[in-house]
């Protein structure tokens, strides 16, 4: 794995977290409720959810506990954390959240750019198991984009589709492109995929499957299928959001149009 700059990295979480600084602060006291493509949680839970992540890392915990049995989304302890936190914020207006989330990234960018290469290099547990500390700042930044993404799909207000943070985002996800075209679609010894992704955050993925997948600068000869959809598209796909199969529309299916359509269908990786 390349090794992750940790300037850039702290600069995408600077990006991310003033975008959706900006973004709520601008929304009506209903749109604080609407729904977004997450089962139970609306534009408050999510918004909570990305300051509260921050506050644990910053050693604080959820004053408040509830009884998570009866929650359907809720599959696993850290989702039943999540919930302990949304309660923890239950009673407090708009206004309130805004200065928790400003106190909080503030707090979290000065220790971040005070880290030491040794600090951000050491490895330690993250949510994709043990790893270096950038490692998973890099995957804070696809967390946090991918939720601004949720509220702002929530309210059909689209935005922030590039910058440094959907950089970042898109090199933690294409991290997980070999594992989804050789684990997932089960694409054959000998076959190649590009991934076009369009729009102004737009990147070319590239994934050789030989022993095993992995992703690659560039390919020697044509793809067996190039998959071509809008980043924010694809981002919804690979996040778990939107079911391929309703947005096949969205993807234009180059080569080996049955495989093409399998990776489609197990794009889908995030928990």
């Amino acid at each position: 794995m390349p090794e992750i700059d940790q300037q850039r990295t702290v600069d995408a979480l600077r990006e991310v977290w003033s975008s959706i600084e900006t973004f709520c602060e601008e929304l009506p006291a209903d749109h604080w409720t609407h729904p977004v493509p997450l089962p139970g949680w609306d534009v408050r839970s999510t918004f909570i959810h990305v300051f509260a992540t921050e506050a644990m890392l910053l050693g604080r915990t959820p004053t408040v506990e509830i009884e998570t049995g009866g929650l359907d989304h809720v599959k696993n302890p850290i989702g039943a954390m999540n919930e302990q936190w949304i309660a923890t914020y239950a009673d407090a207006p708009p206004h309130e959240l805004l200065t928790e989330f400003k106190a909080l990234t503030t707090e979290r960018l000065a220790t971040l750019e005070a880290m030491t290469a040794e600090q951000w290099a050491e490895v330690g547990p993250s949510p994709v198991g043990q790893a270096p500390y950038g490692r998973f700042m890099q995957i804070r930044v696809f967390d946090c984009w991918m939720h601004e993404q949720d509220m702002r799909a929530g309210l059909d207000l689209p935005g922030h589709e590039s910058g440094v943070a959907v950089d970042v985002a898109l090199d933690e996800m294409t991290l997980a492109m070999g594992y989804v075209v050789g684990k997932r679609a089960g694409a054959p010894k000998g076959s190649s995929v590009t991934f076009d992704l369009t729009g102004p955050g737009w990147r070319r993925i590239h994934v050789e499957v030989d022993e095993r997948a992995t992703v690659v600068e560039s390919l020697d000869r044509p793809a067996t299928v190039t998959l071509k959809m809008p980043v924010i598209w694809f981002s919804r796909i690979a996040g778990g959001r939107q079911d391929a199969a309703e947005h096949l529309d969205r993807v234009e299916v180059g080569g080996d149009e049955r495989l093409g359509r399998q990776i489609v269908a197990n794009l889908a990786y995030t928990v």
